[in-house]
């Protein structure tokens, strides 16, 4: 991520925000992202930033993200650690399950039962991140110090982050490789292999295929926003036309007047969180620990490459 304060007599065109700032997130080369905060000031242009890690165009790892695990490997607890950074509790469940989706290996893992009561935990991949991060950070200032005299002139480029910026609000992000693609007259069938050996199935067309350039074998990312997610229980053997059906585990419910947030752990440390009404979850009896069913349909599978 990197920061560029630009001041207000040099924001080109007079761009209007209300704001004191504007931020624009765009996806860059070799898995990382880049984000640019151009603040309108009195001074001359600064250079500031920070190192955010990206898959999927989603924000990976940063700064926050490494400050709530620190948190939740001193505390080991996630309610202990949301308050310790500074975030709600949905928050900080809604951050872990997407950095474990994200992760080739999970970065933090639920500890049930026990003489504590359970709780949560950093996994070795989860401190060997963290270490990992911290050494980036440090050759990331280093390589700051000295790009911005090469910038030059910012105001080219502040317009064109405007035209370019672009975010992704759905909830479920998997990284998986292509196993198979099958074309047909108008659409393609394509299915993505998941850390831990769930498949996602995804019906898009042909021309998409052709402008991803997909193939079989590369990496690539299923993206399902949780309302198109259904719950059920004892799904296995169903006869029903939904093609992509996991059962997994609940590990997470969060209730609420209208709607009910659940997430199903599916294997491989994926998690997949869908979006229910209130009265769905009470009439089965949704439990914590307790065996459900997710269902979408193919065409509700959008397909991203990097």
């Amino acid at each position: 991520m990197i920061d560029i304060v630009v001041p207000q007599e040099q924001c080109a065109g007079g761009y209007k925000s209300g704001k004191k700032h504007v931020i624009f997130e765009f996806e860059c080369f070799h898995n990382q992202s880049w984000r640019i905060r151009m603040t309108c000031s009195k001074q001359s242009i600064d250079l500031d930033g920070s190192v955010w890690f990206q898959k999927a165009e989603h924000r990976f790892l940063g700064g926050d993200r490494i400050a709530l695990l620190e948190k939740i490997d001193e505390l080991g607890s996630i309610s202990s650690a949301a308050k310790a950074v500074d975030i709600s509790y949905k928050t900080a469940w809604h951050l872990v399950n997407m950095m474990n989706n994200l992760s080739e290996k999970p970065l933090v893992d639920r500890v049930t039962g026990g003489k504590g009561g359970g709780g949560t935990m950093l996994t070795k991949e989860g401190k060997k991140v963290i270490e990992q991060f911290r050494i980036v950070q440090e050759e990331h200032r280093k390589f700051l110090q000295n790009l911005g005299d090469r910038l030059g002139d910012n105001n080219h480029l502040y317009q064109f982050l405007k035209k370019i910026a672009m975010k992704i609000s759905a909830r479920n992000i998997f990284s998986g490789t292509i196993e198979k693609i099958i074309i047909g007259a108008v659409n393609a069938e394509v299915v993505l292999l998941l850390n831990g050996g769930s498949r996602i199935v995804s019906i898009i067309t042909n021309g998409s295929v052709d402008n991803l350039g997909l193939k079989e074998g590369m990496n690539a990312y299923a993206i399902i926003k949780a309302s198109s997610i259904i719950i059920g229980q004892e799904l296995h053997d169903a006869k029903i036309s939904t093609r992509n059906i996991m059962p997994g585990i609940i590990s997470k419910l969060i209730e609420g007047p209208v709607s009910t947030e659940v997430d199903v752990e599916i294997g491989g440390g994926n998690v997949i969180s869908a979006v229910i009404t209130h009265g769905s979850s009470e009439k089965m009896a949704l439990q914590e620990g307790g065996h459900a069913c997710v269902a979408f349909k193919a065409s509700s599978v959008i397909i991203g490459v990097s």
